[in-house]
């Protein structure tokens, strides 16, 4: 099953307090808007996001459809279908991609200790 990339989302108290952390460990801006409360960092292969007021806890975030960069994949797996072989291997989803629809859509599930798991499709 490949989900497409992988960052972590996390809930932050001070967006700024909380770049300038991750920027001595090597993480530059590479996307998202400060006035809306959000932005992306990126050290090599490894991305955060840095969310201030969005959501309560850390989110694991996969993006079927983009690779490292978020450029659109020429192929992936469609979210629905990514949805639908989980769902039939038993995994409870707190919330579901319409399976009516197509292009963009999300999906959500939580591990056994509660930590929520976002399998967001912007393609």
């Amino acid at each position: 099953m490949n989900l497409g990339a992988f960052s972590i989302s996390l809930a932050v108290k001070d967006l700024e307090a909380s770049r300038a952390f991750y920027e001595k460990f090597g993480f530059e801006t590479v996307g998202g808007v400060a006035a809306q409360n959000w932005l992306i960092l990126r050290n090599g292969d490894h991305t955060i996001g840095l969310f201030q007021g969005m959501f309560e806890r850390n989110i694991l975030t996969f993006n079927p459809g983009w690779d490292r960069n978020a450029s659109a994949l020429p192929a992936f797996t469609d979210i629905r279908e990514l949805q639908r072989q989980l769902k039939a291997s038993g995994v409870t989803l707190v919330s579901e991609a319409d399976e009516n629809s197509s292009g963009p859509a999300s999906f959500t599930a939580l591990d056994p200790d509660g930590n929520p798991i976002l399998v967001d499709q912007h393609v």
